[in-house]
């Protein structure tokens, strides 16, 4: 950021970000202009302009990963994630310029080993189950660095992971790793060891990752890159800088790979044992046939992972149990079928809330798209479950919901009565629900208000229809076929 009339650029230079380490060696001085906001194309062309100019006859891991084609591909990826701004404060729209300016420098220090990542910037989500979950952002030119070696050492690592591996995998996807669950259950597997990995994110053993990273990795200036940017450190919410001895820090576009390169030896120690299971990134269940067999396996997976991986297990969520209470990416089982749990349903609800909230100061129009985008999605992924007659009162909330938001914003008894008679409601009826005392709520399941805002007219507006998306999802039409 500007400081008397001089850029710090993204801390990469200064004493004060390095916390007093001495680095001679810099990518970016303090001289370097701020980063302005100009077309995307920039990267693109500043890195065709670069091309030819390093590397030699033989291409190793590094110079593919530099490569014009590679980090263009990857810099569109991130754009196309968009993403907030990491701790200097350069935006997706701003990176452009920036890369023209300096990415001849940055190459050069990343050939020589001379490349300092930034410290991620450390945010606070809500977790699904409570409580709050460390996120991390890199800065954007990290996030592009980041994404450039996960497309090259990706394909190293991907073709040999266990097929019952699904998280942030080509091709792969959270629908295939309930479907596997769904089997289990169908061949008799009724019983499941449900184990939680505590903090593994933060908790991953640095040595033991890079170890396994050398397998196939034999580039060690790749090696020693992705060590710099697990040992970047984070800058805490207070402004703290907090070093990162341990842990794969959530948010970069390389933590996926290197969780999924962690946990492989636990998937092929399942394998081994031939126990029958289903992985997203840090959740598992491993299905068997009895209970007994379920906390046996528990009691010696429990050690393998404390003790061959160093990660710790969480004993208070840790269980052996039927499969049907066991929760699994926002999914359980009943009579054999995938269902909602009750806490994807409840945040369901409490997102609604808040869009239809009639204090936000947003009008019906603006709200409408911003709650058709999210229930879309919701049930994009949550819509598999064959949960119909709740998901019918689901859709029977929605549109009550919907209604008491309108019935708020409409507020003074004259604008109800204008509202109410244009949509074809009796004089007399008018009179009766423009009067009325009753409670939002209460009026929003109330018949003249219904018949006035009919299932009908809320589709017309933008509201989601559910039950017809629930249908498409279910029992999609044929090609060609109207």
């Amino acid at each position: 950021m500007p400081q008397g009339g001089r850029e710090v650029s993204r801390r990469h230079s200064t004493p004060q970000a390095r916390g007093g380490r001495p680095e001679p060696d810099r990518c970016i001085s303090t001289t370097d202009p701020q980063p302005t906001a100009q077309s995307p194309k920039g990267l693109a062309i500043v890195l065709e302009e670069s091309n030819g100019k390093h590397g030699g006859a033989q291409v190793n891991q590094l110079e593919q990963i530099l490569s014009r084609e590679n980090m263009q591909m990857a810099w569109k990826r991130v754009k196309a994630n968009k993403g907030a701004a990491g701790m200097d404060g350069m935006s997706i729209d701003a990176f452009p310029t920036f890369a023209r300016q300096h990415w001849e420098r940055i190459r050069s220090a990343l050939e020589r080993g001379a490349y300092r990542p930034a410290a991620v910037l450390r945010v606070m989500i809500p977790k699904a189950t409570g409580g709050q979950r460390p996120l991390g952002i890199p800065t954007v030119l990290d996030r592009v660095i980041q994404q450039a070696i996960a497309q090259v050492i990706g394909p190293l690592f991907d073709p040999h992971f266990s097929t019952h591996s699904y998280g942030f995998r080509p091709k792969r996807s959270a629908r295939m790793a309930l479907e596997e669950m769904e089997r289990a259950h169908g061949e008799g597997l009724r019983f499941a060891v449900d184990c939680d990995l505590k903090s593994f994110f933060d908790t991953v053993n640095h040595g033991l990752l890079m170890n396994r990273l050398g397998r196939k990795i034999h580039d060690k200036r790749v090696l020693r890159l992705i060590s710099r940017y697990l040992n970047a450190g984070v800058i805490l919410p207070d402004g703290e800088r907090e070093p990162t001895p341990c842990g794969v820090p959530q948010g970069g576009p390389l933590s996926p790979l290197l969780a999924n390169v962690m946990l492989d030896d636990l998937d092929k120690e399942l394998e081994k044992r031939e126990l029958r299971f289903t992985r997203y990134a840090d959740d598992f269940l491993i299905f068997v046939r009895s209970r007994s067999a379920a906390q046996r396996v528990l009691r010696s997976v429990g050690r393998f992972i404390e003790g061959k991986l160093d990660l710790v297990i969480n004993q208070t969520k840790s269980k052996a149990a039927r499969l049907g209470e066991c929760t699994f990416l926002g999914f359980t089982m009943s009579r054999g079928k995938l269902k909602w749990t009750d806490a994807a349903v409840q945040r369901f609800k409490e997102r609604v809330r808040e869009i239809t909230n009639r204090s936000n100061g947003k009008s019906m129009r603006q709200r409408i798209p911003i709650l058709r985008r999210y229930v879309i999605g919701w049930l994009n992924y949550y819509g598999h479950s064959h949960s119909y007659t709740q998901l019918l009162k689901l859709d029977q909330w929605l549109r009550r919901r919907v209604r008491l938001c309108y019935w708020k914003q409409w507020k003074r008894p004259r604008t109800r009565r204008r509202h109410l008679m244009a949509l074809g409601i009796s004089k007399d009826d008018v009179k009766l629900a423009s009067r009325s005392r009753k409670g939002y709520w209460r009026m929003a399941g109330n018949s003249i208000v219904q018949r006035a805002l009919t299932k009908q007219w809320l589709w017309k507006q933008g509201v989601p229809h559910m039950r017809q998306q629930w249908v498409d999802l279910h029992y999609p039409t044929p090609s060609g076929v109207r």
